[in-house]
């Protein structure tokens, strides 16, 4: 009962009000005031409501689609950064939506198809736009991954093993030499 009160709350956006106090003071009154837990239901409604990515696919749109989207968005010449050092010190958000390395958009090889990470963002709102740059940082938890990259962070654990059992094939194979990886 407590818990759908506070699912509706979080809904309506009515958490603590002051005819439901979201603090509590501990025995007393004495000791600070902690945030309340939140139950899995109000974790699993905010999972929810966050914006998903969203894939637009070549083989939908209409030629009249696509020649609009030439006209407004027409080919221009410019002169992209070609390595890491010459894009390192360069403005940030970055403005290179086409390099494979920004986190904005994603296009599969295989189908052409384009996966816009952050619909409900503009790339140059993006406060993350580079995947080297968060690399050059080190060592970030599951839960940073997965909000840079749009993705919950049990998919980023499910990426992360499916990319260090391909790593350590690829190391036993003799391909790549010995790698190490670090240890949990």
């Amino acid at each position: 009962m407590e818990q759908e009160r506070e699912l509706q709350s979080v809904k309506a956006g009515t958490e603590g009000t002051p005819a439901q106090p979201a603090l509590k003071l501990g025995a007393g009154g004495a000791n600070p005031p902690r945030p309340p837990e939140r139950s899995r239901k109000v974790r699993r409604y905010q999972r929810r409501s966050q914006l998903r990515a969203k894939t637009i696919a070549l083989k939908r749109l209409t030629k009249e689609e696509i020649r609009i989207g030439r006209e407004v968005f027409p080919p221009m010449p410019y002169c992209r950064p070609l390595s890491r050092a010459e894009c390192e010190d360069g403005p940030r958000p970055c403005p290179y939506v086409s390099c494979k390395h920004h986190l904005y958009l994603d296009v599969n090889p295989e189908t052409g198809s384009i996966k816009l990470n952050f619909p409900h963002l503009e790339p140059w709102e993006m406060v993350e736009s580079c995947s080297l740059d968060v690399a050059e940082r080190g060592g970030i938890t599951l839960e940073e991954v997965g909000t840079i990259v749009n993705l919950t962070r049990e998919r980023v654990r499910q990426v992360e093993v499916r990319a260090t059992t391909k790593l350590r094939l690829l190391s036993s194979n003799g391909d790549l030499g010995p790698i190490s990886l670090p240890r949990k």
